[in-house]
């Protein structure tokens, strides 16, 4: 049986209780072996380098970050993790196609 997928965009700035939303959201979906994709997207990409969503990506949630977004808000990208991945809203597309449940945290 193939395992579920949820999708997370998350698009608020670092101080937004969102950010804790979407980390625990994850951390439960990956302790009941759900596949979990966290798409950062608008302010979301201020949380780029937040410890507990790159901990999320050493657990095994696919990390994707809106490269545009990134260049807007003037954050850095050099030296990244090689877990994250910065795409585009195809990316995003896909994801909201491809989950079983997909969650926007605004």
């Amino acid at each position: 049986m193939e395992k579920k997928k949820l999708g997370i965009l998350l698009s608020t700035a670092p101080s937004h209780p969102s950010v804790t939303t979407a980390v625990r959201l994850s951390e439960e979906a990956l302790a009941s072996n759900i596949d979990v994709y966290l798409y950062l997207i608008d302010e979301g990409v201020r949380n780029l380098r937040d410890p507990r969503l790159l901990k999320l990506s050493s657990d095994g949630a696919k990390f994707f970050v809106c490269a545009y977004g990134c260049q807007r808000h003037g954050v850095s990208t050099e030296g990244l993790d090689p877990r994250i991945t910065l795409c585009g809203l195809v990316v995003l597309s896909n994801m909201v196609s491809g989950c079983d449940r997909f969650v926007a945290l605004n």
